[in-house]
């Protein structure tokens, strides 16, 4: 039974969180600062000049703060704890009949904390304001656009509106085209008057044209309404792709969204016969994003414990971040041949962390030996 947290616990909570918000803070700076590099590129078209980049990036932070926690909270750990081994603290803890197993568990607990905030905000406050920044950039960019919260993507060309309820640029090979479902048509007259719904359950933008699949066209006429249906037609537009891959992209890219949405996602897919590999990766990593953390940081906690006498501080840490970060690179295979092969994403997403604390716990049997 886990014992009532002491003066100690406390006192190594408080050096681990403070060193893994410090840690937190640079790597979210750096990532800011990198993103507003690559978007001084697009700077010039339409409205968007140097405010709208601070804004894009001020917007995008919430989202970049929960993709970088998990990095962040592992170096932090191994930061904290060489602090505290460096300044024999840790081998006063242990003189005093402290176990490495209860070190490890003052870690955790803020780490749960922390981890548990990330997660509300990655479905809450990250996902949100990421749409609220590729609408504004695509605002920015094309006066002809917009992308609304709630009722997806919407833009104009004329007296034809057209809404789609999400998007995303696919590939094949050399090939690159926009693709978007449950799409609507909104065709008006001169006057104003609506003069044709036309609903597609796909639009794809392929060498420069506009094709739309199961389309379900209503027609008012002055005293009848018509309705057809065909399987395939070709639009005849020149609405901006390059803007509408951009919106579509960002605001309704898989990794963006929250585990509802993707859920959702996954469920529409199935329900219609289409890949629903990608939504499946997004959401299932969603899932799995605590265990990764915690699995990161006890898998790399026992590079911070050891003899101090015997030196070599800085060459465990890093070590432990070398061994710590790794995890990404793995579970990022693992993931890609659960795409490829086709196997169950949840035990893509398992196997890495069950790795990595199997490997945790000989090193501590192994240290405490």
């Amino acid at each position: 039974m886990m014992p009532f947290p002491k003066l100690h616990d406390l006192h190594v909570a408080r050096v681990v969180v403070v060193t893994v918000l410090l840690v937190w803070a640079v790597l979210v700076g750096l990532d800011a600062v990198l993103a507003a590099v690559d978007e001084i590129d697009d700077m010039g078209e339409g409205e968007y000049g140097f405010v709208s980049v601070l804004t894009y990036v001020a917007y995008t932070l919430p989202r970049r703060a929960y993709t970088m926690f998990p990095t962040a909270a592992v170096i932090g750990t191994l930061m904290g704890l060489g602090q505290l081994a460096a300044s024999s603290e840790l081998t006063a803890l242990r003189a005093l009949g402290i176990s490495r197993r209860r070190l490890s568990a003052s870690v955790a607990a803020p780490l749960v904390v922390l981890t548990a905030l990330m997660m509300l905000s990655g479905e809450t406050l990250g996902p949100g304001a990421q749409r609220s920044a590729d609408a504004m950039k695509a605002a920015a960019r094309s006066s002809d656009m917009i992308v609304a919260q709630y009722s997806g993507l919407w833009a104009r060309e004329g007296n034809t509106f057209l809404n789609a309820r999400d998007g995303r640029e696919r590939s094949k090979g050399d090939q690159a085209w926009l693709e978007l479902n449950d799409v609507r048509l909104f065709e008006f007259d001169g006057d104003g008057r609506l003069e044709s719904i036309a609903q597609a359950g796909l639009a794809e933008h392929r060498g420069g044209d506009w094709h739309l699949r199961d389309v379900r066209r209503v027609t008012f006429e002055e005293r009848s309404v018509t309705e057809v249906h065909v399987d395939e037609e070709r639009w005849e537009s020149q609405l901006d792709a390059a803007a509408l891959a951009a919106s579509a992209g960002g605001a309704f890219r898989p990794r963006y969204m929250s585990a509802r949405d993707l859920a959702q996602g996954i469920d529409y897919r199935h329900r219609n016969r289409l890949d629903a590999s990608e939504f499946e990766e997004h959401y299932w990593g969603r899932w799995f994003y605590p265990v990764n953390v915690l699995a990161l940081c006890l898998a790399a906690m026992p590079f911070a414990f050891g003899s101090l006498r015997s030196g070599g501080l800085g060459r465990r840490l890093f070590i432990g971040v070398v061994f710590a970060l790794g995890f990404w690179m793995l579970q990022n295979q693992v993931a890609k041949l659960a795409a490829v092969y086709g196997f169950d994403y949840r035990l893509a997403y398992a196997a890495p962390p069950m790795l990595m604390l199997t490997v945790s716990w000989l090193l501590f049997r192994r240290r405490s030996g």
